[in-house]
């Protein structure tokens, strides 16, 4: 059974086709990176995922519930979780302040489910390896150590399904490492993780399933080392070759 269900999406925007009947079906606690040239549609699919945007045909279902028009905010409810670059961090608050935040938004029976919430806070930045800096500003954390606190905001948040927003995007190899080992730990605890990435060799490390996107369709999916076989992805990235 399908956690996440997309069928035949298309967004016309203007008279313009942005993406072109797009089908895919996502199992849980897959992680599945979303990969191809610029403009080919990845963020606008996760615009349209996340509710940000309506499709103009097609259908999503998220544990087979259809979700296709619902808002933005009734999807963050049901479990999606959109992870900016940056978004939503409060710089002049402590990280601390802004996991408490992201947790104080919840209805109140949730949050009386998890009992001491400053201990969820501690415990919930030490997953991410944050905990040294719980009681530091957000405004002094480099870029990837950002990623980390978003992520944090997310998970404590109760999101099931994760879209990931160019995660490794300005950020130092060691802090690559990091957000790599902390996806694959959301793995381990059920999650579903979908990634918008530019880093090829970031992708092959953690991705189960590679989905490559090209003027609004899906041209190449399989394994990530099926994909990155694949002469057809050499050819969006690089252009043919003039000697074959």
């Amino acid at each position: 059974m399908s956690f996440l269900s997309v069928q035949g999406l298309s967004l016309n925007i203007q008279g313009q086709s942005i993406l072109k009947n797009i089908s895919l079906d996502v199992s849980e606690g897959e992680i599945i990176g979303l990969i191809g040239p610029n403009g080919s549609g990845k963020t606008t699919f996760f615009n349209v995922l996340s509710g940000f945007l309506s499709p103009s045909s097609g259908v999503i279902r998220l544990r087979k519930n259809d979700i296709t028009r619902m808002s933005a905010t009734n999807r963050a409810r049901v479990g999606i979780g959109r992870v900016f670059q940056n978004f939503g961090i409060f710089r002049d608050m402590t990280l601390s302040e802004n996991v408490l935040v992201a947790l104080e938004s919840l209805p109140k029976e949730r949050r009386s489910v998890i009992g001491d919430l400053r201990k969820a806070v501690l415990s919930t930045l030490t997953m991410v390896g944050l905990q040294d800096h719980a009681d530091k500003k957000a405004s002094s954390l480099s870029g990837g150590q950002m990623r980390l606190l978003e992520i944090a905001r997310t998970l404590i948040s109760g999101k099931d399904l994760f879209l990931l927003d160019e995660p490794t995007a300005g950020v130092s190899p060691k802090m690559t490492g990091q957000i790599a080992s902390l996806i694959l730990e959301l793995k381990k605890k059920g999650k579903t993780v979908l990634i918008v990435e530019h880093d090829l060799p970031f992708i092959r490390k953690i991705c189960d399933r590679v989905i490559v996107l090209d003027v609004g369709e899906v041209v190449l999916q399989g394994s990530p080392e099926e994909v990155h076989g694949n002469r057809k992805l050499k050819e969006l990235y690089f252009g043919a070759d003039p000697t074959e």
